[in-house]
């Protein structure tokens, strides 16, 4: 476990394994929220399978799978259990697996510089912040367009 090329698709294997049943339950309810009779109306106008996927199921899971990946880069920036708990305090910067949490740790709290230990956690705070105001601004907004009435419009 300590070969960084074997290193590193293990934990690749470890978080998909992990996470792979919530990617599930949250594309069955995206698929779940898309009507039949958009199916139906496919099928009588004579779309193949394909062209119903294609232009029905793929844009109307678009919320879906944006949601997802927004949650997926918020989680790998906060990945810290799997990798501390396999590859322990040591292993996990040597063997290319280390993350900001990781290190955080690492060159933080294990090494007596609790005020750098900080200062990492205040700038991968600042990441997330950055990247969910990006997502509310462009992708959230866009999605719930036409969702709410307002008087002005």
């Amino acid at each position: 476990m300590s070969d960084p090329k074997i290193a590193i698709w293990s934990l690749l294997l470890i978080i998909s394994w992990k996470y792979i049943g919530f990617a599930v339950i949250l594309f069955l309810a995206g698929l779940q929220s898309i009507p039949e009779e958009l199916f139906e109306a496919a099928a009588i106008d004579g779309a193949s399978y394909w062209r119903t996927q294609r232009h029905i199921t793929v844009p109307l899971l678009g919320p879906t799978v944006r949601i997802w990946a927004f949650l997926s880069i918020i989680g790998s920036l906060q990945l810290f259990d799997l990798v501390y708990i396999i590859w322990g305090q040591y292993v996990s910067a040597t063997a290319g697996t280390s993350t900001m949490a990781t290190y955080m740790v690492t060159y933080g709290r294990n090494a007596g510089e609790f005020g750098y230990g900080n200062a990492v956690a205040v700038v991968l705070f600042l990441i997330s912040l950055v990247i969910a105001l990006i997502y509310q601004r462009y992708v959230l907004r866009r999605d719930t367009e036409g969702a709410l009435t307002g008087k002005g419009k």
